[in-house]
């Protein structure tokens, strides 16, 4: 992945646990669905938007099969730090 779009996905990572609060209110006003999965689902698909999204920004294209690839990577690999900052 690209070093630009990596440091753009971390600083985004910081403001989703900033905003953790925005993600609970969102998440208390759904009744029937499970609160880990939904906040887990926000965070990925903040992330997602954000790395497909700088892709057209900053490199001009849509990111290849290996940086999405790569970023599918990240997500796991992180997955359990993900899950404790979000309180779960």
């Amino acid at each position: 992945m690209d070093e630009k779009i990596r440091n753009i996905i971390s600083d985004k990572l910081d403001e989703i646990f900033v905003k953790n609060d925005e993600i609970s209110k969102i998440i208390s006003s759904m009744d029937s669905l499970d609160s880990k999965s939904l906040s887990y689902g926000i965070m990925i698909g903040r992330l997602y938007n954000s790395f497909y999204y700088q892709h057209r920004r900053i490199l001009g294209r849509d990111p290849t099969t290996d940086e999405f690839l790569e970023f599918l990577e990240f997500v796991k690999s992180n997955q359990k730090n993900f899950q404790g900052k979000l309180g779960f």
